[in-house]
């Protein structure tokens, strides 16, 4: 936990605000209440609940919890922390110098990367304010149970429960990408950084799971009112022993969905998995675009 956070979680105003009218959120009592009387209650795990009904596309978005505690295992074994430390470096470089930045994880899931970040930023001496947003309650519960003293809630990636320009890096790994919303909330000149799969991220995965695995599409876009900086590819390859830590994996990638019955029937036979495993990082700055220009996409959004 950083200095920032823990100084934010015993004052009144928050970074999320009323996904309803928009309007801040302060404390009180057990509740946060935004000026015109929305209010809502502070679990006891510490993270707000900001997804309104209209805004949900299931009865229960999101991951559920046995795939939040499949992942939690996983990233524990230190498997993906290439991945993580990758991530740390970038984004300090992109909020190095600047006092007190705001970093939003927007898909942080059960806090992972959103908590790495917050100590590595703390220990290269930048005092920031983190925040992490999911859709899912269960992963949200998780991160804010296990990482008091940073800011979760439960919303949307398309409708951010924050300040438009309130964010200096948004961070987005493996989550849904909303650029129009991403650019909304970062100030002019705010970093994004990406997470992708690379072209032959677990493949070995894939060889059990499916007749004629395929590589992962490689590109950079672009995106409107973003510069693109930079990719950053990470990789490597890994072994796994243990049939029920590869079912965790399997778990937490979108192959859990789509893969046909005997794919999973023939991975469950699996004691041993060897594969390549890639990120891709891509690096973007939003432009330092006019006021009258920001406001005029504020309003089309």
């Amino acid at each position: 936990m950083t200095q920032k956070n823990k100084k934010e979680a015993g004052e009144n105003t928050l970074y999320f605000v009323c996904p309803v009218c928009g309007g801040p959120l302060a404390r009180r009592g057990g509740a946060c209440v935004c000026p015109r009387g929305h209010s809502y209650d502070m679990a006891s795990e510490g993270y707000l609940y900001l997804l309104p009904p209209n805004q949900k596309h299931a009865k229960i978005p999101g991951d559920s919890r046995q795939m939040v505690a499949a992942r939690r295992r996983f990233l524990e074994t230190g498997n993906y922390e290439l991945f993580s430390d990758a991530l740390n470096r970038l984004a300090l470089e992109a909020v190095r110098g600047k006092k007190e930045p705001v970093v939003l994880d927007a898909g942080c899931g059960e806090g992972y990367y959103t908590a790495r970040l917050a100590d590595s930023l703390e220990k290269a001496g930048v005092h920031a304010r983190i925040a992490g947003l999911d859709i899912s309650k269960s992963a949200v519960r998780a991160a804010a149970k296990r990482y008091g003293g940073l800011e979760f809630a439960v919303g949307s990636n398309f409708h951010i429960p924050a300040l438009s320009g309130s964010a200096d890096c948004l961070l987005s790994v493996f989550s849904p990408l909303v650029p129009e919303e991403f650019f909304r909330v970062l100030r002019p000149g705010g970093t994004m950084i990406l997470a992708v799969p690379g072209p032959r991220h677990l493949f070995g995965l894939k060889e059990i799971l499916y007749e004629e695995p395929y590589e992962n599409e490689y590109k950079d876009t672009q995106y409107e009112g973003f510069d693109f900086g930079k990719r950053v590819d990470v990789g490597g390859k890994i072994a796994i022993d243990g049939n029920d830590t590869i079912c965790d994996l399997f778990a937490m990638t979108p192959y859990y969905w789509k893969t046909p019955e005997a794919g999973s029937e023939r991975l469950k036979q699996v004691e041993r998995l060897e594969t390549e495993i890639g990120f891709g990082f891509l690096v973007y700055r939003k432009r330092q675009t006019k006021p009258d220009e920001i406001q005029d996409r504020m309003e089309k959004g």
